[in-house]
């Protein structure tokens, strides 16, 4: 494998914690070095591919639409694994209503909407903050993880994903898919980055699976 390669590409969709997300991922690769990019080569010669984003759906998609999207499905065809975290998590999805309907990337079947606001019951929209991983399944991604909490920000969550690829809940007024794992492709709607030594490990073993070391 060459060295472009072998690198952990962390894709610039315009949006998101991305020195964050480095550090994050230094912290836990050994032998791997990680870059931040928008370039589509680098993209689509990658093997290790993570997909970061805050804020609303449509911005990075459209940042993401044409040269990033091809090259990104390039890699993905070839053997690439990809982790999409919280808006990168959602871009994942077939699309999104959060300003109007938007197409997502389609690699995961289901789509992000709104969440219902609970703040009666204490649980109000947007959910932010720490919250515990429920339902965690045996999926390697999970490896050492069960009932941990983990940092969300987000207003919109998933639905109608089928419960195969489910591999963590999490409950904010209802419940709602965490962690997602479909093949090569898998997210988490939480930060990883900002989620201590949980996210680190999910991290960790994410590198793992695509065959980076890890500590």
């Amino acid at each position: 494998m060459n060295s472009s390669a072998s690198a952990i590409v962390i894709i610039d969709a315009g949006v998101g914690n991305l020195g964050n997300v480095l550090r994050a991922v230094e912290h836990v690769a050994l032998g791997c070095r990680a870059v931040i990019t928008d370039d589509p080569d680098k993209v689509r010669r990658a093997r290790i591919l993570i997909l970061p984003g805050v804020g609303a759906f449509r911005p990075p998609r459209e940042r993401l639409r044409g040269g990033l999207e091809t090259a990104l499905a390039e890699a993905l065809a070839q053997g690439a694994f990809l982790l999409g975290i919280c808006v990168g998590f959602q871009l994942l999805f077939e699309g999104s209503d959060e300003f109007g309907d938007t197409d997502g990337l389609a690699y995961v079947p289901g789509r992000v909407t709104r969440m219902p606001d609970h703040s009666a019951d204490g649980a109000a929209s947007p959910h932010i903050g720490w919250n515990r991983l429920v339902d965690c399944t045996d999926h390697p991604l999970l490896k050492g993880v069960h009932d941990d909490y983990a940092y969300f920000v987000h207003s919109y969550a998933a639905i109608n994903v089928p419960s195969e690829l489910e591999v963590a809940s999490c409950y904010h007024g209802t419940r709602f898919p965490a962690v997602v794992a479909h093949g090569k492709v898998m997210g988490t709607q939480f930060h990883p980055e900002k989620s201590g030594a949980v996210g680190l490990k999910i991290l960790g073993n994410f590198l793992e699976l695509a065959g980076g070391t890890h500590v």
